[in-house]
């Protein structure tokens, strides 16, 4: 067996990243799938499986949301029911995010549109699921959430439903592990290839709750050398 994978860094995590595409020729959308597949198979083991269970995916427009898009249409095809409410104008997600997107309406994911006043009532909307996924934002964001973020983030602790944050907790700083506004409070954090280092930071854990790693593809740091 390899060394466990070191903590990862905002800096280095977009490295890795940046190699898996770069170096190894692994397309963006694959790592998107492989990441959202096992985001899936963690939510699966939390519920006891999906036939028949509610699952809504709060999504921004990053390849955070890409993942959750992801997830939603693997939740459908393992018969559960998804609803991917969306904090984002569609026509400004990232490009492997619009992909992944566009495929939901052909597996039948219903997707509700929530921004500004629509945010108001998102908390009530999200108590009548079984969980909730947050996909909002990842390790890019710095400083403290603003607007429809801040209020979606809010909206997901008040929905009194279990929690599991796509790769980072929405408004907890990737390298700080500081929440320095509003920051979703989740039940798992399953995170792609590595941990990340604010995970460490002290008071980190009443955001992250437990921490799953899962792969994506491509070897994790510390498991294949610069040479290969």
């Amino acid at each position: 067996m390899g060394k466990p994978s070191p903590s990862l860094s905002r800096r280095q995590m977009r490295a890795f990243d940046r190699r898996a595409i770069d170096h190894w020729g692994v397309p963006g959308v694959v790592l998107m799938e492989n990441a959202g597949r096992g985001v899936t198979d963690a939510i699966e083991e939390v519920l006891g499986g999906l036939a028949g269970r509610r699952v809504a995916v709060v999504a921004g427009r990053g390849n955070n949301a890409g993942d959750g898009f992801v997830i939603a249409r693997h939740v459908r095809v393992r018969a559960g029911e998804s609803v991917v409410f969306l904090v984002a104008d569609p026509a400004g997600l990232a490009a492997d995010a619009a992909t992944n997107f566009a495929l939901l309406a052909h597996v039948g994911v219903e997707v509700r549109r929530r921004a500004g006043d629509a945010l108001a009532d998102l908390g009530e909307e999200l108590s009548g699921f079984d969980l909730v996924v947050d996909a909002l934002g990842g390790t890019g964001i710095t400083g403290a959430l603003r607007g429809d973020l801040a209020a979606a983030v809010e909206a997901i602790n008040a929905a009194g439903r279990p929690v599991v944050a796509v790769d980072i907790p929405t408004g907890l700083d990737c390298d700080s592990g500081e929440a320095p506004g509003a920051t979703v409070k989740a039940d798992l954090t399953v995170t792609m290839a590595a941990r990340k280092t604010g995970f460490d930071a002290p008071g980190a854990a009443a955001h992250t709750g437990d921490v799953r790693v899962v792969d994506i593809g491509v070897p994790p740091p510390g498991q294949r050398s610069d040479s290969s």
